[in-house]
C-alpha cells in the first residue's frame, strides 16, 4: 500500500540530539517523519513519546521519503563525516528536483560546502545548520545556524522558528547565508565555547590552588558572579557543578573527576582555519592546546616524579587581601571573555570575506542569547555594537567594550602576574592580555622578524619612510639595500 505523504519535516537519526529534536518538532505542531537505521530506535521513540505529537515512523528510506510533503524536508543528525555522507547519498536517491536535506550535526565547513555543490548538482537543497544547546536545547529549544539558499530558507525558516529557543520575543535562528556558512559560524561558536571554559577553569584553579577555597565556596563564587554582567549558562552551571557532592564518597565531585577534557574537533578546527585565514585566536588556540595538556597524563605524571622546579603553586594573600584577589579574578575573567568573543567574530568576519557570505554578525549575536551554550546577558550589548557599526573593525573598539577592559586592566594583570609568581596555568588569562597589548601597540617586534627573513631567505622588507619592496644584501660590504 502507497504511504500517504502527511509529514511536514522528517528526522533522520534518532540518537539523543536527533530524538529530542524530533520531539520538539512535535510539541510545536510538526508533523514529524521519522527514521534511523535500526528501527529499534524508532520503535524506543514511539513507545515512549509517541503520545507527544504527530509522528510518522518509517522502517525503510523509501517509506521515510513517501510520507513527506512537497518540498520533502529532512533533518540529518547522525555522527559526522562518512556517516552523514552515507545517509545523504541515500536520501538524495530517494529524494526528487526541490527537496531539502538538512544536515544538523556538527560537521566540517568545508565538508559542508563540498557537499552544497554536490546534492545542489542533482536539484536538491542542502542545508549545513549548526544546533547549539545540546540534548537539553534539542528538546526544549536550541540556537540554530541554518545556511543553505535563499528559496530552502522560505520552506525551512518557519519550521526552525517554530522549534528555536526565544530571547526577548526574538526565535534564536537566522539565514547565515549560503553552503558552508551555518557550519563555519557554529564551529566558531564552538571555539568561544571553549576559551570560555577554559577561562573559567582558570579562575576556579586560582582559587583552589591558589587561594585554597574549596569547592562548595567558589561554587558560591560563581553562583554571585552570575548575578553581575558575567551573567551566562556557562557561570551557572559552574556553580551547580562545584556544589555537587559525589555519592559514593562524599567528597566534591570535581575532585573525583579526571582531569582530562575531551575534544570533538570543532575547537581544533576553529584555529586551524584561523591560521589559514591569518586571524589570531589566541585565547581559543591556548583552550584548544589546555585541553591537550591535560590528556598527556603520562607526561604530567613524569613531570611530578622527576620533580621540576617551581613555586609551590599558591597564591599568598592575606584573609583581608583575599575578597580583593577574587574581585580581580572577576574582573580579568570578563577581560579575557571579550577579548574571546572579538577574536571569535574576527573570524567569522574574515571567514566570510574569504568563502563570499553575507553575514550579518548582529543576528548571529541575538541568536546566541539563547538557547545556545554560550548564551550571556552581555550578548545584547555585542549585538547593539555591530548593529551601530561600532564595532566593524572590532569588538574592542565599541565604547561600552572599550571601557570595560580599560576598566578591568589593572586586574587583569595583577591576576596573570601573581598566577606566573605563584607557578599556577592561566594560558588563556594571559593569551589573552598579550592579544590586547599587542592590538594597542604602535610598533611590534615584527620589524625585527622581517629583518631576519630578509637575512636568511630573501623575503624582502616594507620601509616606513617610502613604499615598495625592499632587499638588503647582507653578505656585500656596507649592506647595500636594493628595490625588489
Amino acid at each position: 500500500m502507497a504511504v500517504e505523504a502527511t509529514a511536514n519535516i522528517g528526522v533522520v537519526g534518532l540518537a539523543a540530539m536527533g530524538s529530542n529534536l524530533a520531539r520538539n518538532l512535535a510539541h510545536h505542531g510538526n508533523t514529524v517523519a521519522l527514521y534511523n537505521r535500526h528501527y529499534e530506535r524508532t520503535e524506543k521513540l514511539m513507545r515512549e513519546h509517541g503520545d507527544e505529537g504527530s509522528f510518522v515512523p518509517s522502517s525503510t528510506v523509501e517509506d521515510f521519503v513517501a510520507s513527506l510533503k512537497r518540498p520533502r524536508t529532512a533533518i540529518i543528525m547522525v555522527k559526522a563525516g562518512a556517516p552523514t555522507d552515507a545517509v545523504i547519498s541515500e536520501l538524495a536517491d530517494a529524494m526528487e528536483p526541490g527537496d531539502i536535506i538538512v544536515d544538523g550535526g556538527n560537521s566540517y565547513f568545508k565538508d559542508t560546502i563540498r557537499r552544497e555543490k554536490e546534492i545542489r548538482a542533482r536539484g536538491l537543497h542542502f542545508v549545513g545548520c549548526g544546533v547549539s544547546g545540546g540534548e537539553e536545547g534539542a528538546l526544549n529549544g536550541p540556537s540554530l545556524m541554518p545556511g543553505g539558499t535563499e528559496e530552502s530558507w522560505r520552506t525551512l525558516g518557519p519550521i526552525l522558528r517554530s522549534i528555536a529557543a526565544v530571547a526577548e520575543g526574538e526565535p534564536c535562528v537566522t539565514h547565515i547565508g549560503e553552503n558552508g556558512a551555518g557550519h563555519f559560524v557554529k564551529m566558531v561558536h564552538n571555539g568561544i565555547e571553549y576559551a570560555d571554559m577554559q577561562l573559567i577553569a582558570e579562575s576556579y584553579d586560582l582559587m583552589r590552588r591558589g587561594l585554597g577555597m574549596s569547592p562548595s565556596e567558589i561554587g558560591d563564587v560563581f553562583e554571585k558572579w552570575n548575578d553581575t554582567e558575567l551573567d551566562s549558562y556557562l557561570i551557572g552551571i559552574t556553580a551547580e557543578v562545584l556544589h555537587q557532592t559525589d555519592k559514593a564518597t562524599g567528597r566534591p565531585l570535581v575532585d573525583v573527576i579526571v582531569d582530562h577534557a575531551g575534544m570533538k574537533g570543532t575547537g581544533t578546527w576553529t584555529v586551524q582555519t584561523a591560521l589559514s585565514l591569518a586571524v589570531p585566536v589566541t585565547g581559543i588556540a591556548e583552550a584548544v592546546f589546555a585541553r591537550g595538556l591535560s590528556s598527556q597524563s603520562g607526561q604530567r605524571e613524569a613531570a611530578a616524579q622527576a620533580g621540576l622546579a617551581g613555586p609551590e603553586q599558591r597564591i599568598d594573600v592575606s584573609d583581608a587581601d583575599r575578597e580583593a584577589f577574587v574581585e580581580d579574578i572577576r574582573h580579568a575573567l570578563y577581560a579575557s571573555k571579550i577579548v574571546a568573543y572579538a577574536q571569535g567574530f574576527d573570524e567569522i568576519q574574515a571567514g566570510a570575506k574569504e568563502y563570499g557570505w553575507k553575514i550579518d554578525l548582529a543576528a548571529v549575536s541575538r541568536i546566541w542569547r539563547g538557547g545556545c551554550i554560550i548564551r550571556a546577558r552581555f550578548l545584547n550589548v555585542v549585538s547593539d555594537a555591530f548593529e551601530s557599526g561600532a564595532a566593524d573593525v572590532s569588538l574592542l573598539f565599541a565604547p561600552y567594550f572599550r571601557k570595560a577592559v580599560s576598566e578591568a586592566q589593572d586586574s587583569w594583570r595583577r591576576v596573570v602576574a601573581r598566577a606566573v609568581e605563584g607557578g599556577i596555568p592561566v594560558p588563556a588569562f594571559s593569551s589573552s592580555l598579550s592579544y590586547y597589548d599587542g592590538l594597542r601597540s604602535d610598533r611590534l617586534p615584527a620589524a625585527l622578524i622581517q629583518g631576519q627573513r630578509d637575512f636568511f631567505g630573501a623575503h624582502t622588507y616594507g620601509r616606513v619612510d617610502r613604499p615598495g619592496a625592499f632587499h638588503t644584501l647582507w653578505a656585500e660590504p656596507g649592506r647595500p639595500e636594493i628595490e625588489a
